[in-house]
């Protein structure tokens, strides 16, 4: 077995990033509305926290790709026990 070091694709990171904004942004467009009692306004602050958020996650994500703190990686050779 050769050694091999796992980490996420661009793509990967990007889709990570749509599909938690979305959830996201779908719980503060809610606490946006309920605080407000205004769908327009709780839809602009959505919004603008969903692009926000999106490309600081992103950023976020890539920077701990870099990181090899807590990754596991076996090394040629080694034996498992």
């Amino acid at each position: 077995m050769s050694e091999e070091q796992m980490s996420d694709s661009r793509l990967r990171s990007v889709l990570k990033g749509l599909t938690w904004r979305c959830l996201a942004t779908a719980t503060t467009v809610l606490i946006a509305w309920i605080v407000f009692d205004d769908a327009k306004r709780a839809l602009q602050v959505g919004g603008i926290e969903f692009i926000t958020k999106f490309f600081v996650y992103y950023f976020h994500e890539r920077a701990w790709a870099k990181v090899p703190l807590g990754t596991v990686r076996k090394i040629s050779g080694a034996k498992e026990g």
